[in-house]
C-alpha cells in the first residue's frame, strides 16, 4: 500500500511537462520564423540600396562625361598670359578663390567669363531614366593648374559629379575624375639622337661613333660623361667599336639580326656597345614636325656668298669688314658659301630655303638664340637641304649652349655633317635623313634616319632636359584618375 501511494505521488509531480515543452518549442519556431523575415528584409533592403546606389552613381558618371565633352569639344581656353589667374597655385584662383565652372547650386562658381559659366552650367546637369525612377546628376570642375606649352594654355581640370535617385530611399553618389592633357617631352629633350623610322638601321653608330653627355650649366670647359641616350622606333645598328655612353629606347624588343619582317631593338658587331642596356617603350614616339610658313615664296633665288664677293643685293645681308657678311633675322633663298666666305647671325628667326656651307666658311652666333627654320632644298642640284662642310662658331657668352642655335627642318631632303665639322646646336628634322661623318656635335639631333659614322661625336647636353614646358609636346586629353564615394 505504501509503494502504490509513492508512485501515484511521482507521476503526479510530472504531469503538464509536455505543455511546458510544446511552449518552448512554439517560441522557439517564433524567434527563428521572426528571424528569417527579418533576414529576408534586410535582402530586400540591402538589394534595394546596391540597385539605388548603381543607379546614383551612373548618374554622377553621366554628369563627368558631360562635362568632359563640354570641356573638350566646346570650352575655350583662356588666352596664354590672362592676368586674372594666378597660376603659381593648385587650384588656379581668381579674386582669391580657386576658379571653378559649376553646375551644382550648391557649389559657387568663379569664373571671370559669365557667358562660359553659363554654358557650362546648362551642359553639367541633367536627369536619366533609370527604371520606373529618375536619376539627376550635377558637376562642377575646378581648375587644378594652367601652363602655357607651345603658345597655348594646358589646363587639368578636377571634375566632381554627384548623381541622386529617390525611390522610397534617397542615393546619392559622388564621383570624382582628373581631366589633363599629357605632355611628352621632345625627343631632344631627352636625347642625344632620335631616329623616327620603325626600319632596321634606323640609328646607325659605325667607324668608332660614340655619344656621352655633359652639363652646358656647369662653369668651365664640358665634362663628358655616360648619360648620351638614344632612341628610335626602330632597330640601333651599332659596330666598329662604336659605343653609346647611355641607353637605348626603342618599343622593339630582342637583339640580333634585323630584316624587315622582325625588326629588333639592337643589332651589334665588331666590338659596338650599348653601356646602359635597352629601354622598351611602350609605344612609338612622334617627334613635332616643326612648322613652315605655307605658301613659300623664296625671296631670293640661289645665291654663293664668297670672302670677296659681297652682298648680292641681297637685302638684310650687310658687310662686316672685307671677307665677312651680316644676315639680319629674315627671309632667303638658296643661301651658298664657299671660298673661306664668313656668315655672321644674331638673335632672332630665319627662314632659308636651303643652306650649304662648303669647306673653309664659317657660320657665327654673335648673340642667340639663334632659330633657323630650313624650308626647302637644292642649290646647284644638291639634294641637300642643310649641308655643313665647315665651322660654326656659336654665342661666345654660352658656348657649349645648343638652345643658341636651333635648326628646324619639316622636310625629308638630306641633312649632312661632315668634314670635322664642329657644331652645338639643336637639330629637329624629324623628316629627314641626317648623317653625321667625322664631326662633333654638341647638343641634340632628331631625324628619320640618323647615321654616325667615322669617329663621329655626340655630346648630349643634359640640361636641355631642365627647360620646363617649351620642351614638350602636347597630346592627347585623358582621365587620369576615378574615384567615388556614397552617401
Amino acid at each position: 500500500m505504501r509503494n502504490t501511494m509513492l508512485t501515484l505521488r511521482l507521476r503526479d509531480d510530472e504531469q503538464g511537462i509536455a505543455l511546458v515543452l510544446s511552449l518552448f518549442l512554439v517560441m522557439t519556431m517564433s524567434v527563428l520564423a521572426a528571424s528569417l523575415m527579418f533576414l529576408s528584409q534586410t535582402e530586400t533592403y540591402s538589394s534595394l540600396n546596391y540597385r539605388l546606389m548603381s543607379q546614383a552613381r551612373y548618374g554622377a558618371e553621366s554628369g563627368v562625361h558631360k562635362t568632359v565633352n563640354y570641356l573638350l569639344n566646346t570650352y575655350a581656353p583662356p588666352a596664354v598670359g590672362d592676368a586674372n589667374y594666378i597660376t603659381t597655385t593648385s587650384p588656379v584662383t581668381y579674386l582669391g578663390a580657386p576658379v571653378i565652372l559649376s553646375g551644382d547650386s550648391a557649389v559657387a562658381s568663379n569664373y571671370p567669363d559669365n557667358a562660359a559659366q553659363t554654358a557650362f552650367s546648362a551642359a553639367a546637369q541633367g536627369t536619366l531614366a533609370a527604371g520606373t525612377g529618375t536619376v539627376g546628376y550635377k558637376a562642377y570642375a575646378t581648375m587644378l593648374s594652367m601652363q602655357p606649352v607651345n603658345g597655348q594654355n594646358v589646363i587639368t581640370w578636377q571634375i566632381t559629379a554627384n548623381g541622386t535617385i529617390s525611390a522610397g530611399r534617397t542615393a546619392t553618389v559622388e564621383v570624382t575624375s582628373i581631366l589633363e592633357k599629357q605632355l611628352t617631352p621632345q625627343a631632344n629633350a631627352v636625347y642625344a639622337a632620335f631616329a623616327q623610322s620603325s626600319a632596321c638601321g634606323a640609328l646607325t653608330f659605325s667607324g668608332q661613333a660614340t655619344t656621352d653627355s655633359y652639363d652646358s650649366s656647369a662653369a668651365g670647359n664640358p665634362v663628358f660623361t655616360t648619360g648620351g641616350n638614344v632612341g628610335t622606333n626602330g632597330n640601333l645598328y651599332a659596330n666598329n667599336d662604336s659605343t653609346i655612353n647611355g641607353t637605348l629606347s626603342t618599343p622593339r624588343v630582342g637583339v640580333g639580326n634585323c630584316s624587315n619582317g622582325n625588326v629588333d631593338a639592337l643589332t651589334s658587331s665588331g666590338g659596338a656597345t650599348v653601356t646602359g642596356g635597352v629601354i622598351h617603350l611602350s609605344q612609338s614616339v612622334t617627334p613635332a614636325t616643326p612648322p613652315m610658313p605655307s605658301p613659300w615664296v623664296s625671296p631670293f633665288g640661289n645665291t654663293t656668298f664668297t670672302d670677296v664677293g659681297g652682298c648680292h643685293s641681297v637685302t638684310g645681308c650687310s658687310t662686316v669688314g672685307a671677307t665677312a657678311l651680316r644676315f639680319a633675322p629674315g627671309n632667303y633663298g638658296d643661301v651658298h658659301t664657299t671660298n673661306s666666305a664668313t656668315i655672321h647671325l644674331t638673335a632672332g628667326t630665319y627662314y632659308i630655303n636651303s643652306l650649304i656651307m662648303d669647306n673653309d666658311t664659317t657660320l657665327t652666333i654673335d648673340s642667340g638664340p639663334v632659330i633657323i627654320n630650313i624650308v626647302g632644298a637644292g642649290v646647284n642640284g644638291n639634294s641637300d637641304a642643310l649641308f655643313i662642310n665647315s665651322s660654326i662658331t656659336t654665342d661666345p657668352t654660352r658656348p657649349y649652349d645648343p638652345t643658341m642655335l636651333q635648326i628646324n627642318y619639316a622636310g625629308t631632303a638630306r641633312v649632312d655633317w661632315n668634314n670635322h665639322a664642329t657644331s652645338v646646336l639643336e637639330l629637329n628634322a624629324p623628316n629627314a635623313t641626317v648623317n653625321v661623318q667625322s664631326s662633333v656635335i654638341y647638343g641634340s639631333i632628331i631625324g628619320n634616319t640618323v647615321n654616325f659614322n667615322n669617329d663621329a661625336q655626340l655630346h648630349f647636353d643634359r640640361h636641355l632636359t631642365t627647360l620646363g614646358p617649351t620642351t614638350y609636346q602636347v597630346g592627347d586629353d585623358m582621365l587620369t584618375s576615378f574615384t567615388w564615394k556614397k552617401y
